[in-house]
């Protein structure tokens, strides 16, 4: 079975391009383009040199030696929070600023939930002397202060979404408003494999530096390429699609995609798509989404505003089609605790959304035998106002 793109665009029977008008030549254009610009010489080494020397890969592929007691089986962290600013989001901006300079675009927008991709993208725009705006919903920009701090620090213009849930949703309805009104000049840098083809495909190519790196070093720190699970959160999935990418035709590695319960699956505050979602499209292409009867889309919620989102990419969706991936879902109380348990074990505080990743260690039947990689896609210290603020509701029992 195949788990990459078609040449239309699909996985499967997700995917595609469901576009308004306005904004076919920009994505035909991006279609006819970026695996050639992919594929010089001159792109692959500007884009190396630059995770090398300003991203700082290869990530460490940690042993967690006190987790893994915990939890009886061998377990690795991929660090994908010890990228610069603090995610794995900058694999996928430092590629399409490039490729956007290589488009002769000169304005650069952008999305953002937790504020992470908004970050990278204000960064590698403020290296390459790009103009950036951001959007970011209402909310979101409240629990994520820190970080919209940090992005106008870097030269960004933060522009909130009020509209809606006032979330991640609701900004990129916004951003793709924008791109419909300023085609020529302006790439829109799509931080997750959402959205129409050829971002889905695009994002997951400049992710998958991560499943690339895991193979080689685990197979230096354990003679195998090949760990028993590769386990990440999904929202939208971009660090998940990074962190599976190279192990998709590996049947015997079990992938384990981790979606935010919120408050419960079925407590009507929750973001666990594959549980509660049926296909329908979405921000340019089709997938599985949240949405009523009707069709309207339903609000999703997660404590962590990077899961907030009520859909995933169609890589995802076709992954739960097929089984080739096992989805769970892990509640914002879950998630809150084992944040706080690795932080104790290891002295790493993670995202908030790399801990509902954490919490499906204790939802797994594993085996002292097993080796499991666990992609843990950002740091903690932009949620530590939830950490603090939330800590007696979370931690009482």
């Amino acid at each position: 079975m195949n788990f990459t793109v078609d040449k239309n665009g699909f996985y499967g029977s997700f995917g595609g391009a469901y576009i308004p008008e306005m904004l076919f030549p920009n994505v035909e254009e991006l279609k006819e383009k970026y695996l050639n610009i992919m594929h010089e010489e001159s792109f692959i080494e500007e884009y190396n040199n630059l995770l090398k020397d300003y991203v700082g890969r290869p990530t460490p592929l940690y042993f967690a030696k006190r987790l893994s007691e915990h939890f009886k089986a061998n377990i690795y962290l991929k660090r994908e929070d010890l990228c610069h600013t603090g995610a794995h989001k900058i694999n996928n901006t430092l590629g399409q600023i490039l490729l956007a300079k290589r488009l002769g675009k000169r304005r650069i927008i952008a999305e953002t939930g937790a504020g992470q991709h908004g970050v990278a993208t204000a960064t590698v725009c403020a290296l390459l002397g790009f103009d950036c705006i951001v959007y970011m919903g209402e909310i979101d920009m409240e629990r994520q202060k820190p970080n919209v701090e940090r992005m106008k620090m870097l030269g960004a213009k933060v522009v909130p979404a009020t509209s809606g849930s006032k979330t991640l949703k609701d900004a990129t309805n916004e951003a793709i408003r924008d791109w419909i009104n300023n085609p020529a000049d302006t790439h829109y840098i799509i931080g997750s494999v959402v959205g129409p083809h050829p971002y889905p495909d695009m994002v997951a190519r400049f992710q998958a530096i991560i499943s690339k790196e895991i193979r080689a070093q685990l197979k230096e720190k354990t003679g195998s390429e090949n760990p028993d699970y590769v386990i990440a959160c999904v929202g939208g999935g971009s660090n998940a699609a990074g962190a599976f990418y190279h192990y998709l035709n590996e049947a015997k590695v079990k992938l384990v995609a981790v979606e935010a319960a919120g408050m419960g699956i079925d407590s009507g505050y929750s973001a666990a798509t594959t549980f509660l979602g049926k296909p329908g499209v979405l921000h340019g292409s089709k997938t599985l989404l949240m949405q009523t009867e009707d069709g309207q889309i339903v609000e999703a919620h997660s404590i962590s505003a990077g899961l907030d989102y009520p859909g995933i990419g169609p890589i995802h969706s076709h992954l739960f089609e097929t089984g080739r991936a096992e989805f769970l879902a892990i509640t914002d109380k879950e998630a809150f605790k084992s944040a706080v348990l690795l932080s104790k074990l290891e002295g790493i505080i993670p995202a908030l959304e790399s801990s509902h990743a954490i919490a499906s260690l204790a939802k797994l039947n594993l085996k002292p035998s097993d080796t499991v990689v666990v992609n843990l896609s950002g740091r903690g210290d932009k949620d530590l106002m939830t950490y603090i603020t939330r800590k007696e509701e979370f931690l009482k029992d």
